[in-house]
């Protein structure tokens, strides 16, 4: 199974994009953080890695500095 992550810094930043290109890549559950990237509580990330098994791909479209 394709499992998606996505994350936004703030909540006036728009994951839509992100989103669509994980639907895109054939993710059937994508899981979405708010959060700054100095901010290491991310409850999202920790349930997305957490429901990989083995065989699953984890897609990630975009990754910050």
């Amino acid at each position: 199974m394709n499992i998606g992550y996505a994350r936004v810094s703030t909540n006036d930043q728009d994951e839509t994009g992100q989103i669509a290109m994980l639907r895109a890549a054939g993710c059937q559950r994508i899981y979405v953080d708010h959060a700054s990237g100095k901010d290491l509580v991310r409850p999202e990330w920790v349930a997305c890695r957490q429901s990989l098994q083995s065989g699953d791909c984890l897609v990630v479209v975009r990754l910050d500095l």
